[in-house]
């Protein structure tokens, strides 16, 4: 039986309050969403994903009064971001208490928050009193759903029920950061430039997101691939290369037509907003079609560059 899509959210509330997933809508990606102060509806999240445990959760609420209950402290830094950017595309790391089960944290000190930037997402948690844990609704290595239609063909025959909340508008994941020792790290490049993170704090570190023991959710250096090989570089010169494929191309902002089957471009206008919206639904519709490879480029590093090319580069990773 395949999940209903609906814009309830009473009855959102109900599957959850019974100890189901859903799917749930947020400006990032879509989620998939149950409680995470229950260890067993966190496993549940694990299996349905095929996730494996030592990749934590990231935990999302509506205000950070709410998100109080479970840390033991929010650092200076950390406030002024949630200020400036919650609700939005930011998940701050923070040291949790024991009211957080291990199993949703991979037994790490620091839980992972958020707050939403989605009406929806907001008026559920609002009504909930658990913050939800909701990594992207998709298999674990998957492209990240971004409409109700691509959670449903994902996981429709898995859950019950996925809260409709229209197309995502950021397109990729939220940006990640942390604090230690006096020092702001970003930990997973995401939907929240890093200029803007340093306009209200000042400089800070990038790590490298190549880990396979990772501090924070989404940091493992295979993700968000196609089924169909991935290949990332030149795209003339790998057209060239494999003229005799079916050949699918994914441009920063320009169309191929010479010896390529499909062709989409991330924009049109130069507009990096509007490429990393049209990112996971691009590759999607690549990965649909009916072609041998994906091609793809780089896009310029600059604001959302930066994320958009970190998931490109693990997009085209070979297990």
């Amino acid at each position: 039986m395949m999940a209903e899509i609906n814009s309830d959210i009473i009855k959102a509330k109900e599957y959850l309050d019974q100890d189901r997933l859903i799917g749930l809508p947020t400006e990032t990606v879509y989620g998939l969403a149950g409680n995470g102060l229950k260890a067993e509806v966190v496993s549940q999240i694990f299996e349905v994903k095929n996730r494996p445990h030592f990749d934590p959760l990231i935990l999302h609420s509506y205000s950070i009064d709410a998100i109080r209950e479970y840390v033991t402290e929010i650092p200076n830094n950390a406030i002024k971001l949630a200020d400036a950017f919650w609700p939005g595309p930011l998940t701050l790391l923070l040291d949790r208490n024991n009211k957080i089960p291990d199993l949703t944290c991979s037994g790490l000190k620091r839980a992972a928050f958020r707050i939403p930037n989605h009406p929806k997402a907001l008026a559920l948690l609002k009504t909930l009193d658990y913050p939800l844990a909701a990594p992207s609704a998709n298999p674990f290595g998957y492209i990240s759903p971004t409409s109700a239609q691509h959670v449903e063909k994902q996981l429709g025959d898995k859950i019950p029920y996925i809260l409709e909340g229209a197309i995502s508008e950021v397109g990729i994941e939220s940006t990640i950061v942390g604090f230690e020792d006096n020092e702001t790290i970003i930990y997973r490049l995401g939907g929240l430039d890093i200029q803007e993170i340093e306009k209200v704090i000042g400089k800070v570190k990038v790590l490298p997101h190549s880990s396979s023991e990772p501090d924070a959710p989404g940091m493992l250096k295979s993700h968000y691939a196609p089924t169909k090989n991935i290949l990332l570089g030149n795209i003339p010169e790998l057209i060239t290369a494999n003229k005799n494929k079916k050949i699918g191309i994914l441009s920063y902002s320009k169309l191929y037509d010479k010896n390529v089957k499909v062709s989409l471009q991330l924009t049109k206008s130069d507009n990096m907003h509007e490429a990393a919206k049209n990112l996971f639904s691009h590759l999607r519709t690549l990965d649909e079609s009916e072609i041998d490879i994906i091609i793809t480029e780089e896009v310029p590093s600059i604001g959302l560059g930066k994320a958009i090319n970190d998931r490109l580069r693990r997009a085209a990773v070979k297990d």
